[in-house]
């Protein structure tokens, strides 16, 4: 997939056309890239329209202007949806990704024909408590960072994946992130708690790995009690970022959840 720049803004993003199929948009985690979902662009390209962005301070996307933070993301993907003359999309997020997809639905509903979010948390109902720990955990992550890259990335992706080769390409690409783009992400909590959850017109799938962190398995589970009618998938032998340590269970997954 060829990069393209959106004007004004930013992000670059990544096109890969398959005729007059369904649009599917991957959105992923912290500290890497688009590419941690090469193993669904391989197996999706010929099935589906595939879209994919670099968050802001990732990859692609460093050409910042001042004023430009994370909390832009859904106005730039919405503009990116305009440009390529995209309507509905189905859209899939992996840990921040996550978050920016469910921003993304808060304020375009309409334009989502389904939303599935990993090693994510229900940002519209984020218990207080856990989002002091949540914070508490980046902040020590940081904190590595400014003294190490390659120190934070070595321990990153332990946490991040869970499979040694999952883990080794996370931490190529974690070895790339700016330290500078740590400030982009400053206004990541505005998203938190600031919409209610309506009725969903699109399906919603949230899942995890069975060796992610256990807060993030407290999570799923009091976003399922919030919504019942969504669809909970667990992952065998995977950690945070679900679709690097079983990519095979993944699309199966994500295929079945378009199908279906």
């Amino acid at each position: 997939m060829k990069p393209i720049k959106l004007a004004n803004s930013p992000i670059t993003y990544f096109v890969s056309r398959a005729g007059q199929a369904e649009w599917v948009l991957f959105i992923h985690a912290a500290f890497v890239n688009h590419n941690m979902f090469k193993a669904q662009f391989e197996y999706f390209e010929d099935k589906y329209n595939i879209l994919a962005i670099d968050i802001i301070g990732h990859g692609q996307s460093t050409d910042t202007q001042k004023g430009d933070m994370i909390d832009k993301m859904a106005k730039w993907v919405f503009d990116i949806l305009k440009t390529e003359n995209i309507d509905k999309i189905h859209i899939v997020g992996v840990s921040l990704g996550a978050v920016l997809a469910q921003d993304f639905a808060n304020r375009y509903p309409y334009a989502v024909s389904s939303l599935a979010c990993f090693g994510g948390y229900d940002i519209n109902n984020f218990d207080a408590k856990m989002k002091n720990e949540n914070s508490a955990k980046q902040k020590l992550m940081m904190l590595k960072a400014l003294f190490s890259v390659k120190w934070f990335a070595k321990a990153n992706k332990k946490i991040s994946a869970y499979t040694p080769q999952a883990q080794n390409e996370f931490f190529a690409m974690n070895i790339l992130f700016p330290k500078k783009s740590f400030m982009f992400l400053a206004t990541l909590n505005s998203m938190v708690n600031k919409y209610k959850t309506g009725r969903r017109n699109y399906p919603l799938l949230i899942g995890c790995g069975k060796f992610d962190i256990p807060m993030e398995l407290e999570a799923i589970k009091a976003w399922k009690s919030n919504e019942p009618d969504c669809t909970v998938v667990l992952f065998e032998n995977a950690g945070h970022c679900v679709n690097m340590d079983a990519p095979q269970e993944f699309n199966k997954t994500m295929e079945g959840f378009w199908k279906g």
